[in-house]
């Protein structure tokens, strides 16, 4: 009687676990990391207000001014980062993935970037030596990440898996690691820890790594992009994302609104051409 009652109450709890942290396979998350450009830094326009609610946004700081709060979901009307930043690739990823998933698919973000930081503030047992040098505007944004971004992300996308699956990985990082040639290796360190400290496999979450802006703008930063086209050589599963014709704003740093929007459907694009979907965005 004793080993039937055991039984039961194993059933039970095991049950109860299920139920508090159930996962709905239809609700598609995307972690988004790296400085300005991942952060957004065009303003958004009014086309941009417009999005579909099964585009959402994991609100990851409270933002009285949007009416948000740190944890909760949201359409996903920019800006997708902290409460005053702009338009990021993201934006139209979401969008893009949506308009190509069955209706009865949703996607959501959870972007946690910080401007102007170098990639080493993402590595989570060596940041503080970086952080510790950090200008004092960028100090006031990693405060806003309890002082400690990665592990913020990490708490975040926590958060995110009770209630969907994550499917991959969007990077947009490199203007301050130009011509760091081991900036490959460093986003590896990275990418494979998110992956252990939230029980991913490599497999099913792709790592998406954009361009800088490109030379064609004439790209500040545009001799990065080589070191970043070397990326799937270290992480097998890295994709690189094209910025070629991606316009810019006058500081050759940072896209211009309709630069995010075509860089965005772009990442989209590689996602679901991973997924077996291919898809024209230009």
């Amino acid at each position: 009687m004793k080993i039937k009652t055991g039984l039961f109450l194993l059933a039970c709890f095991v049950f109860t676990q299920t139920k508090t942290f159930a996962q709905d396979p239809n609700f598609h998350i995307y972690l988004c990391f790296g400085q300005s450009n991942m952060e957004g830094n065009a303003r958004p326009e009014p086309q941009d207000s417009v999005v579909n609610s099964r585009f959402q946004v994991l609100e990851v700081v409270d933002c009285p001014n949007l009416n948000r709060t740190k944890g909760n979901w949201y359409t996903a009307v920019p800006p997708l980062s902290r409460c005053r930043t702009g338009l990021t690739p993201g934006d139209y990823f979401g969008r893009t993935m949506i308009d190509n998933l069955p209706e009865n698919v949703k996607v959501g973000v959870v972007n946690v970037s910080v401007a102007g930081c170098k990639i080493e503030l993402f590595d989570k047992d060596n940041f503080q030596s970086y952080a510790a040098t950090a200008p004092a505007w960028m100090t006031n944004i990693i405060k806003e990440y309890d002082g400690n971004p990665y592990a913020y992300f990490v708490e975040m996308a926590k958060k995110a898996q009770q209630v969907g699956v994550i499917k991959g990985i969007l990077l947009h990082q490199g203007e301050s690691n130009t011509n760091d040639s081991l900036w490959p290796q460093k986003v590896k360190v990275i990418y494979e820890n998110l992956l252990k400290d939230l029980n991913l496999q490599a497999s099913s979450v792709p790592l998406l790594a954009g361009e800088l802006v490109n030379a064609d703008q004439d790209g500040a930063c545009a001799s990065m992009n080589k070191i970043i086209a070397t990326l799937p050589n270290v992480i097998p599963t890295a994709h690189v994302i094209s910025s070629a014709g991606c316009t810019d704003s006058r500081d050759n740093l940072h896209f211009n609104a309709e630069g995010y929007r075509k860089l965005g459907r772009r990442y989209a694009a590689e996602m679901l051409a991973i997924q077996g979907k291919k898809i024209q965005v230009d």
